[in-house]
């Protein structure tokens, strides 16, 4: 059986049209950088052995892939994908009898069940180059691949290129398997001798042709998957074709997802069969949502756990969140980070909630503000409850008791302790810890001034 190949994966370019402070192969498409899809797709050929190429904010990209199981390869001056694949010979040396797949870090649609007949080809053929060619109605900006004899090849970049050659509809991708052994001897033979004195990695089409080593093209019949991402558009292009692969592979799962095209859900996200998904939702980060939920239009999950049979209404906000299962929230509820809802919690309207945990079966319908809070079992916050929990200089915790009966327009001054079995009067201001089943009423007497307003409108 033939070895993996060795991949080198080339993360050194600034990515100019991108127009951005962060080097374009980590910007995010669904919650992970773009070249951690190009580590995926390789990992999932069997390929362990990786190696990538940096350069320009190397630090950021060695530190983004510093859990990946990769090794770098520093390419100080960016020369030329030659001169990127110069950089790692003394990497590669090593690894003369094996493969070496060269693939660009802004491929993020590449998929391994596309490259797998590639690399079967090559193998088979045994080539020393083969390299991924595309019929495209407008390669502009691509490489035409030109046979100059039987089995001998070059490739001309678009600004070398003749209008002549411009009218070959055969355009070189960019992806290539080496034979190491064979791509050592040629590599010394590459110029600088362009437009742009660089190094180019197409010119080793022509010098192995050239030498009397097998080079083959091989045409990917998913050409859509090869196309690379060079700006802000081919990225929110990208980002598309990701999103409906995401849903549909969600659906093959059990999960209903009523409009694909409007609901995002990051790569890494779980959602268990049976849920369903409104329109314009949208998942991000370390979520995982259970079984049987159901989150209604517009909400946002982001880094929550949803148990089972969570029903998120419209248009809510969860982050850094728990809701166990049986909780309902919304709509328009906002749970900040550090929020926990027992089982069978209820959050409503314009409910605010930070750093609390919510009882099971205790109920806050509506326009409230809990933060910094324990709260106990079958507890109902009334309407336009709010916990003080800010002096100013730090935050102080509230605590609610279980069965405990909070009116509507009270206020909670932290720290407080509200005893088990309690009733607090609406309207009331607490300053101090309430006794277990007591009735704890602060506010100002009711005072009543007969014939004040007449007076006052005589006056006017």
């Amino acid at each position: 059986m033939n070895q993996q190949p060795i991949a080198l994966i080339l993360a050194a370019g600034k990515g100019t049209r991108f127009k951005s402070k962060t080097i374009k192969i980590l910007h995010p498409l669904l919650g992970q950088p773009m070249i951690f899809y190009v580590l995926d797709t390789v990992k999932k050929l069997g390929t362990n052995d990786i190696l990538v190429v940096v350069g320009y904010q190397k630090e950021k990209v060695m530190s983004a892939l510093k859990e990946r199981e990769v090794q770098f390869v520093i390419q100080d001056q960016q020369l030329g994908t030659a001169h990127a694949v110069m950089a790692a010979q003394a990497a590669l040396r090593p690894f003369l009898e094996r493969d070496l797949l060269v693939v660009n870090g802004d491929l993020p649609l590449l998929r391994p069940e596309s490259l797998q007949p590639l690399l079967e080809f090559h193998q088979r053929e045994r080539n020393a180059l083969t390299f991924v060619t595309a019929l495209m109605d407008n390669p502009f900006g691509f490489g035409r691949v030109i046979e100059v004899s039987k089995g001998k090849y070059r490739v001309v970049e678009e600004r070398e290129a003749s209008p002549e050659q411009k009218k070959i509809k055969e355009a070189n991708v960019g992806l290539y398997l080496f034979r190491i052994k064979d791509l050592f001897g040629a590599l010394p033979k590459v110029s600088n001798n362009n437009s742009k004195q660089e190094f180019y990695l197409t010119d080793l089409i022509e010098i192995l042709s050239q030498q009397g080593k097998k080079v083959r093209p091989f045409s990917l019949p998913a050409k859509d998957e090869i196309v690379g991402v060079n700006d802000r558009y081919e990225l929110a292009q990208a980002l598309r074709v990701l999103q409906i692969r995401k849903n549909k592979s969600l659906a093959q799962l059990g999960v209903t997802i009523i409009d694909p095209e409007t609901t995002w859900i990051d790569i890494g996200v779980e959602v268990g069969e049976e849920t369903i998904i409104y329109p314009g939702v949208v998942i991000e980060g370390k979520s995982k949502v259970g079984k049987d939920c159901r989150l209604e239009s517009f909400a946002v999950i982001r880094d929550s756990i949803l148990k089972d049979d969570v029903h998120v209404l419209a248009s809510s906000v969860v982050e850094g969140s728990i809701l166990e299962s049986q909780t309902k929230v919304g709509p328009f509820t906002h749970l900040r980070a550090g929020s926990h809802l027992r089982k069978g919690a209820k959050v409503g309207n314009f409910v605010e909630m930070k750093k609390t945990e919510f009882g099971p079966e205790s109920k806050a319908m509506h326009l409230s503000y809990l933060g910094d809070s324990k709260i106990g079992r079958q507890v109902n916050i009334g309407a336009g409850t709010i916990t003080c929990n800010y002096d100013g200089l730090k935050k102080h915790e509230t605590q609610i008791e279980d069965e405990v009966f909070i009116g509507s327009g009270t206020q909670l001054v932290a720290p407080v302790k509200i005893g088990r079995g309690a009733y607090v009067g609406a309207g009331s201001t607490i300053t101090k810890n309430v006794s277990p089943e007591a009735l704890a009423v602060a506010r100002g007497r009711q005072v009543e001034k007969l014939g004040w307003a007449r007076r006052k409108r005589k006056k006017r």
